[in-house]
Formats: C-alpha cells, structure tokens, sequence
C-alpha cells in the first residue's frame, strides 16, 4: 500500500480497462494511461460526448507510478538496457505493456526529473501551451512545477513539460479514542515529539519526508540543500526516533487502524480512501505546512502532438470537471472552483477545503544535487539507528 496505488473508496476508475467508440481500423484513437483511481469514469464518458466527432478511446490504468515510469523507459527501449541512473535510486517506490507509446500518460512530479533527464518524455509545444484555455487559470505555482530545463531541474524560463491535474499532500492520521484521555490532539509537527507519544508512531521509510519534516518543524525548507546549516537537526532527528514504532510507505495504516499505534504520518490519498471505513480515525494537515506532490499528464518521447490531448488537458481543468475530480477521487485540484461543504463528505471537509494559508507554507519535494541526497540518506539511515 502506497499513495498511489490504494483505493478503496467509490468514484476512482472503476475498471480494468475503459474502451470507448465504435470499431473501425481507420477510426482516431485516443489512447492513455493513467493511474488507477486518479480519474473517475464518468468523466472520460463525459469528454467523449463533447467531442464533435467519433474518437475511440483506450484509457489503461496502473497500479502504481513506478510501473507508469517503467513503461515510459520501454517505450524508448532503456528499460533493459540502461542502469537506473544515480538520482533514481532515491526513488520511493521500487517495484504486459502495450508497445506502441499512449498520447499521454500519468506521472508524478517527484518523477519527472528523472523523465526528462533520461529523454522519456516531451515537452509540450509553446504554441500548443498557450492554446490552453485553463493555463492562465493556474496559480504561478503550478506553472513552476512543471517549467524545467533539459536536465529536468527547475527553470521559470524553461519548457513546460507537463499539466497538473490533481495533488495531495502528507498529512498526520491519529486514532481518536486513544487521544480522547489527553487534553489536545495533534494540530502540527511539533506534537509528534510530545511525551505521550513515545513509540507510538509510524513513520513513513522515505528520507525527504522524515528529515523534510523536521526541517518544517525547525523552521526551514523541506528543500533545504546543505543540511550541515541546521544546527539542532540531528539531535531533533534522534529525539523523534524514539517516539516512532516503525517506519514503513507500505503498511502504516494497518496498526493505527487497531490500535498498535497512536500516529501515523502518510499521505493523504492513502488516507481518506479509509476514513469513510474508519471513522475512529481522524487527519489534520501540519499547519506550519507540509510536503506536497501532484499527478501529471506527460506526453511520451516520439508520439506525435494530438488534438484530443490537449482538449483532454483542458477538459480536465474545466473548473466544473476539476471539482469532479476533487471529490470522487478525493484529492485536491490545481484549478479553483467553488466547494462548499455540502459537496464533501464529512470527514474529508478539512483536506479538500482549500486552505491557501497552508498551502502557501508547503513545497514540492523539489529535485536535489546527489551531493544532498546523499546528506539527507545518510542522516536518515542514522537516524534509524539510534
């Protein structure tokens, strides 16, 4: 279990395979993958019908962002040939693909680096960018997560290599009946370092978004490059290894679901596929900001620029189909669009509630040099340790 393959909750894509328009060899395909559960049905139904013409679609979803990255490098034949190169080995999911390469394909932006600097992926074309009706809708943000150069590092004058079109974030999950004896429940980062909490939390095993954490509760950058400027952070680092039960990305929710744990830190799509299942447990967003990601639509290298792809890029930031997006797959959109309350279940009324205080004091995991993925590896694995 990982936050991008979990979902147990209605209005993900519920289906193996969506195939939709009539037959016909000559008839215009439109073909993409795409992760499972990050796009309701109804909506690909819902752009077919608005095209003018018949269009027959192949929308295949993957279990996992990994198995979508590995698919991209056997496109371009680099998934046997080549070693992972030294940035991908930092990676936090390691784990019959068609053969001809889909018009678009989903990617989360911790990848995209590695996309590009391994030529999987396109840009999009300027032209093709500014004929985006949405694109100035989106906050300057979202413009600079997806603008990188050719070694797919950030760049506001660079190419723009893909379209966001939903994200979450990393969130504290807690059981509610075993905070019911205590006079306060965890509102930030600060709280996991608390006395009674000792060994009773879970940590994700991902090193950017345990030092990353700390870091947060320190007052510094999630992205921070030198991490030898932050005086305390080792020994904030060895104080909250004694608070943690274990560290997993995989099966952090199962204790806190009975009771082994208090805490867990996670993210959010793993989360609220469970609360509606699981109302003993409850989740706040750290409010000294958190750690956030977003799923991108990306265009193989070599396929040809298509009609229907940007329309579908577009179609999906429709503010109307953002919303959608937003509460059947119950994530957040990179679109505003108005929500109130009643569009929500209750227990996800505080995660998708746009909350632009929070949101401005979160970051992207942005891409590091290996001389500062070896310094938040190496700090991690001592942490470990104890």
């Amino acid at each position: 279990m990982d936050r991008r393959s979990f979902f147990l909750g209605a209005g993900g894509l519920g289906l193996s395979q969506l195939l939709v328009g009539c037959g016909g060899s000559n008839q215009t395909k439109f073909n993409v993958r795409l992760l499972k559960g990050s796009i309701p049905s109804q909506i690909v139904t819902q752009f077919r019908r608005s095209l003018e013409q018949q269009v027959q679609f192949n929308f295949s979803p993957v279990d996992q962002i990994h198995d979508l990255f590995k698919q991209l490098q056997t496109w371009q034949n680099k998934s046997e040939t080549s070693n992972d190169s030294f940035w991908t080995r930092f990676m936090p999911f390691k784990q019959s693909h068609p053969k001809v390469p889909s018009d678009l394909v989903t990617l989360g932006d911790y990848w995209l680096k590695a996309a590009i600097e391994e030529k999987l992926i396109q840009p999009l074309e300027e032209a093709e960018v500014q004929q985006l009706k949405h694109w100035s809708a989106l906050d300057q943000r979202w413009k600079q997560l997806v603008k990188r150069d050719n070694q797919g590092n950030w760049d506001t004058e660079g190419d723009v290599w893909a379209a966001p079109y939903r994200w979450g974030s990393t969130v504290i999950v807690y059981h509610r009946e075993k905070f019911q004896s205590l006079d306060w429940t965890p509102q930030d980062w600060s709280d996991l370092w608390r006395d009674e909490l000792r060994e009773r939390i879970s940590l994700l095993d991902q090193s950017r978004e345990v030092v990353g954490l700390v870091l947060k509760k320190l007052g510094a950058s999630y992205n921070t490059e030198n991490l030898n400027t932050i005086p305390d952070l080792k020994n904030e680092l060895r104080a909250l290894n004694q608070q943690v039960k274990f560290y997993s990305s995989n099966n952090y929710l199962e204790p806190l679901i009975i009771g082994d744990t208090w805490l867990a830190v996670g993210w959010s799509t793993d989360i609220m596929s469970l609360l509606t299942n699981y109302p003993q447990l409850a989740v706040v967003i750290p409010k000294s900001g958190t750690a956030i990601w977003a799923d991108l639509w990306v265009r193989p290298k070599g396929v040809k620029k298509d009609t229907f792809a940007s329309q579908w890029i577009d179609f999906c930031w429709q503010p109307d189909i953002a919303k959608k997006i937003s509460v059947l797959t119950r994530s957040n959109s990179p679109i505003s669009f108005d929500i109130t309350s009643w569009d929500l279940q209750k227990p996800f009324r505080n995660l998708l509630h746009s909350n632009s205080e929070v949101f401005n004091k979160s970051e992207f995991l942005r891409p590091l040099p290996p001389s500062a993925i070896e310094q938040y590896e190496s700090l991690f694995t001592k942490m470990k340790q104890g």
